[in-house]
């Protein structure tokens, strides 16, 4: 079996996972707390999948369960 080849996401790929404004994605890359874009073309970016899914992971494993009401 072929190993999977690396997968890059356009924005709009990009904005059905994050579930977050151009804007905020934008303010996050500048803060470095967002993986960032990759160049791939004169007015093309994108991202690697594997690391918007391990910023992902990472997110989900600091939240913590919201409380449930009384």
């Amino acid at each position: 079996m072929e190993p999977a080849l690396p997968r890059m996401l356009t924005f709009k790929e990009l904005l059905r996972l994050v579930p977050y404004s151009r804007q905020h994605i934008l303010r996050l890359e500048k803060q470095g707390k967002f993986p960032k874009r990759v160049r791939i073309g004169p007015r093309r970016v994108g991202w690697w999948l594997s690391e918007v899914l391990d910023w992902l992971h990472a997110r989900a494993a600091d939240t913590t369960p919201a409380m449930a009401p009384r």
